[in-house]
């Protein structure tokens, strides 16, 4: 997966660089957070003592001990939201919280975007997107949330957007010579005389791309004079288990008289031989899924001339006639038949829907492979371009380097606390208190009871499950026994524990209160 790609490549880079004092990594759980060390250990084996993997519910904690400089989410649509609101509550200073863009297009993306619009968002929480469309596309979602939603853009903020891009590291894939892409070819049993089309990337017709366009345009290029026997098309990536669609390709192919090839889930030294053999790359994206096209930066990577759809965030990579060549698309303004039905299908069926329904021009299409065919000169010099775009524009290191630039930035952004509850936040206590037959109050009397002064006394040791083991703690305890001594009213003992404890908050405290109160500790008095 590209969005697994690029997030590994960005934490190498990112240490790589390493502008940071320490990097905390909050991880589900204990195994979690034991698996990660692992990895950081045989992979990034010099930054073992600055890495940190922490258990997320140790987050209260650690922002209010801790002066972060950001907090960087692998996406901007699972937690960004949530973690402002914490920050709002926690952290001494509102540092900048910032998401990245994948794909935009699944139906229920509406309601993670509605999650960023609420009173506690600052300018300096920011969703970073790949794309200049990808820009577009998240403007888009607000303004279409705001007017369904009626939310008001002084009342309901939204985060600040801007564009970096992904990339790759040059140095992991270089143009072939002459020599090395015979080698390559004669590795992957494909002939050398013929001039090669690859196409890398998901096999999929419903998540990537329809490749029955590229075999109508390449018998385009047959009837206008190009040799079947002069060129093959490669197809490489990831084929799902039990889908034949790379079947029904080839199927269509060797009655159209074209010779396909398909490599279906390449290891990584078939990557770079296919890249290496390769001479034109292609990509005909026409589904909403797609956001970016971290291959097209791959194939630029190792000097190839790219033929690409203009769609999406290609149109940020391709400078036609530069580095490559684009192929005009078009598609529906408007989709009133798969908006209403999208969120009660399939993701994969509304993609089909909306991909059958855009338009890679064929004939455009045809016209660039058969130009590129028939002039080497033309292949070399855009994919020189292209490789010359990827070390000066493309590069891990360079992206790194606008991150840290885009942090600084934000915190020059003014940025007001307002504390107030998210409207996705669920309030248990109000929902659910009627559950019980009484809630604590602050005039409720409290003792401790004889088992509690053995546990006060070390005399006993209370069993504390390792889950609410931070909310719970020996330390506490002792404290909330000793002032529960004799009778004592919740007000007052939590405000005399609270007191005592210089990292636990009334609301904490009343929570020690109840758990002492279930486990024997506590006992109510009667009034």
């Amino acid at each position: 997966m590209g969005r697994r790609v690029a997030n590994t490549q960005f934490l190498g880079a990112l240490l790589a660089a390493d502008p940071f004092d320490e990097y905390h990594f909050f991880l589900a759980g204990e195994r979690e957070c034991t698996e990660f060390r692992q990895a950081v250990a045989s992979h990034f084996p010099g930054h073992t003592e600055h890495i940190k993997a922490l258990p997320r519910k140790g987050l209260p904690a650690a922002l209010a001990e801790n002066r972060y400089h950001v907090f960087h989410l692998s996406d901007c649509i699972t937690h960004q939201a949530q973690l402002s609101r914490l920050r709002n509550l926690h952290a001494p200073e509102l540092f900048p919280i910032t998401g990245v863009t994948h794909s935009l297009s699944y139906p229920n993306y509406g309601q993670a975007f509605l999650a960023h619009l609420w009173p506690g968002t600052t300018p300096r929480d920011c969703i970073v997107a790949t794309s200049r469309t990808g820009v577009q596309v998240v403007e888009g979602f607000f303004g279409y949330l705001r007017r369904g939603y009626g939310l008001d853009a002084t009342r309901f903020p939204q985060p600040s957007i801007r564009r970096i891009p992904l990339a790759v590291t040059p140095e992991d894939l270089v143009p072939a010579s002459p020599e090395e892409k015979i080698e390559a070819r004669a590795r992957l049993g494909l002939t050398p005389e013929r001039t090669l089309f690859l196409v890398f990337g998901r096999l999929s017709h419903y998540s990537k791309m329809d490749l029955l366009p590229l075999l109508r345009a390449l018998k385009r290029c047959v009837v206008q004079g190009m040799d079947p026997a002069s060129f093959s098309l490669v197809l490489a990536g990831w084929v799902e288990d039990g889908e034949n669609y790379h079947e029904a390709v080839t199927g269509l192919a060797t009655t159209l008289g074209l010779d396909v090839r398909v490599f279906a889930r390449p290891d990584e030294a078939q990557k770079a031989d296919l890249y290496h053999a390769a001479d034109v790359f292609v990509s005909i994206a026409d589904n909403p899924q797609e956001t970016f096209g971290i291959t097209i930066l791959e194939a630029q990577s190792a000097g190839l001339a790219v033929v690409a759809s203009e769609y999406d965030g290609y149109r940020d990579l391709v400078d036609s006639g530069t580095n490559g060549l684009l192929v005009p698309t078009l598609c529906a303004a408007q989709t009133p038949e798969v908006d209403p039905m999208a969120r009660l299908l399939f993701d994969s069926d509304s993609h089909l829907s909306l991909a059958q329904e855009t338009v890679v021009e064929v004939g455009p299409l045809a016209e660039a492979l058969l130009a590129l065919h028939r002039s080497p000169e033309l292949r070399l010099t855009l994919g020189r371009k292209a490789r010359q775009d990827i070390e000066e524009r493309y590069s891990w290191s360079r992206i790194i380097d606008q991150y840290i630039a885009l942090w600084d930035e934000l915190w020059r952004l003014p940025a007001e606390r307002v504390q107030v509850a998210h409207p996705m936040e669920l309030p248990y206590g109000e929902v659910f208190g009627h559950y019980t037959t009484t809630t604590l109050s602050d005039e409720l009397s409290v003792s401790a009871t004889a088992y509690g002064l053995r546990v006060y006394r070390n005399e006993e040791l209370p069993i504390i499950y390792p889950g609410i083991a931070g909310r719970v703690t020996a330390q506490g305890l002792r404290k909330l026994l000793f002032a529960a001594r004799k009778p004592v009213s919740v007000i007052d003992l939590t405000t005399q524990v609270s007191g005592m404890l210089a990292d636990a908050g009334s609301e904490a405290v009343r929570g020690m209160i109840l758990w002492a109160l279930k486990h024997d500790l506590l006992q109510r008095e009667e009034s």
